[in-house]
């Protein structure tokens, strides 16, 4: 995958659950990261003493955090109502010339931040609710 611009990465929200994706607006940050745990299985004959994992035992994770400021109002509701509703809801994160990741996820934390000097932003991190799937393009 080349160097691709950041702004092209975007996080998009099933936002009437029959599949139409809406871009979250403001964006000014995203990350994407994948969790699997480890399931320790060493025991007191481990070769050497070193600690051995069961492959493919753990449970899997995958967190969005992002920052922004608003700047739409119909996506700026949507989070706001997911937020205090608790919806699990389709989400898509779109990597530009790499592929789409897919599945469920909830808002776990939503900041507001306003400084005397600035304008009003947000932080939101989701949490994976479900199967996650990639799909290139």
């Amino acid at each position: 995958m080349a160097a691709q611009k950041g702004k092209d990465l975007l996080l998009k929200v099933d936002s009437d659950g029959n599949g139409t994706f809406t871009t979250v607006a403001g964006l000014k940050s995203r990350t994407l990261t994948f969790n699997a745990e480890s399931v320790d299985v060493t025991h007191s004959e481990s070769s050497g003493r070193w600690r051995e994992l069961l492959e493919g035992a753990g449970a899997k994770h995958a967190r969005v955090t992002g920052a922004g400021i608003f700047k739409d109002a119909a996506s700026d509701a949507l989070i706001r109502a997911y937020v205090f509703n608790g919806t699990i809801r389709a989400w898509q994160i779109v990597i530009p010339d790499f592929g789409i990741v897919q599945g469920p996820f909830q808002i776990n934390t939503f900041e507001l931040v306003g400084r005397h000097d600035g304008e009003v932003s947000f932080d939101l991190t989701l949490d994976s609710a479900g199967e996650i799937t990639f799909t290139a393009i």
